[in-house]
C-alpha cells in the first residue's frame, strides 16, 4: 500500500464551507414538515381565501392590492420562525457551541440561515405569483414582479435579525409560542390581511410602529399602490430594524 503524503497541505474553502452550511440548513428545514408545510402553504392558503374568493368583489385590483400583503406575511414568517425557533433549539441542544468549535467561518451559521429564509421565500413569492396569475387574474409588468420580488427577498433581514433575538430568549420548546405572539399580532396591525383603512384609527396611528408596516408599504408601491410619499424613510426603518435586532442578538448570544 501507497504511503500517504502527509506533507500535501489540506486546502481550505470558505467558499465551500459557506455552500454546505447553506445547504444542510435548507435540507434540515426541508425535511421537517412542520416547519416547511404551514410556511408554504399558508400564505398561500390564505391569499387564496381572502385576497382572492373573499375579495373577489374588488376583483384584480384587490386581489393585486392583497398580493403584497400576504408576500410580506409570506416571508416573515419563513425568517422568524427558521432563526428564532432553530437558533433557539440549537442553543438548547449545545450546537452552537460545537459550531463555534469547528474549523469553519465565523459568518457561515447566519449566512447559511439568511440564505436558507431567502431560498424559502422564493418558492412561496412563486406560489403566490401563480395564484395571482392564474386565479386572481392580476397583471403586473415585468419590472412591477421584479420590483415586488427584490422588496421581499431584501425584506427577509430584518425578520431574521428580528428572529434571531427572539430566538436567544427561549428554549425551542418555547420558541414558536413567543415568535407566534410576534408574528400574528404583527401581520394583523400592519394591514397584511385587510387594509388599514378598515382597523380601527388608534390602530392605524400605531401601524408605523411595526416594521411589516414598512415593508408592506414598500411591496405594495411596486404592485401599484403606492401613496406617492419616498420609500427611503421605510427602508432607513427596517435597515434600523436589521441592525438594532443583529446587536441585541449579538449581546444574548455572547453571554455564556
Amino acid at each position: 500500500m501507497d504511503a500517504i503524503d502527509r506533507s500535501t497541505p489540506v486546502r481550505f474553502s470558505a467558499s465551500r464551507a459557506y455552500m454546505q452550511e447553506a445547504r444542510y440548513e435548507f435540507l434540515r428545514l426541508w425535511r421537517t414538515p412542520s416547519f416547511s408545510l404551514p410556511c408554504l402553504l399558508f400564505p398561500a392558503v390564505f391569499y387564496l381565501l381572502f385576497g382572492v374568493l373573499l375579495g373577489g368583489r374588488g376583483g384584480p385590483d384587490a386581489a393585486r392590492y392583497m398580493l403584497a400583503g400576504y408576500s410580506v406575511f409570506g416571508i416573515m414568517g419563513v425568517a422568524l420562525f427558521g432563526f428564532g425557533v432553530t437558533v433557539a433549539m440549537d442553543r438548547e441542544q449545545g450546537l452552537l457551541t460545537l459550531k463555534r468549535a469547528q474549523p469553519m467561518p465565523p459568518g457561515a451559521y447566519l449566512a447559511a440561515k439568511v440564505a436558507m429564509a431567502m431560498l424559502f421565500s422564493t418558492v412561496i413569492l412563486a406560489l403566490l405569483a401563480a395564484l395571482a396569475i392564474g386565479v386572481a387574474g392580476v397583471r403586473l409588468a415585468p419590472a412591477q414582479w421584479l420590483g415586488l420580488v427584490v422588496a421581499c427577498l431584501l425584506g427577509v433581514l430584518p425578520f431574521s435579525a428580528l428572529g434571531l433575538w427572539l430566538g436567544t430568549l427561549v428554549g425551542g420548546r418555547g420558541a414558536p409560542a413567543l415568535i407566534n405572539l410576534v408574528y400574528l399580532p404583527m401581520a394583523f396591525l400592519s394591514g397584511l390581511w385587510v387594509p388599514l383603512s378598515m382597523l380601527p384609527g388608534l390602530l392605524q396611528e400605531l401601524a408605523p410602529a411595526w416594521p411589516a408596516y414598512h415593508l408592506s408599504r414598500i411591496a405594495q408601491a411596486q404592485v401599484g399602490f403606492g401613496d406617492g410619499a419616498p420609500l427611503g424613510l421605510h427602508v432607513l426603518v427596517l435597515l434600523g430594524v436589521t441592525l438594532l435586532f443583529l446587536a441585541l442578538a449579538r449581546r444574548r448570544l455572547a453571554t455564556p
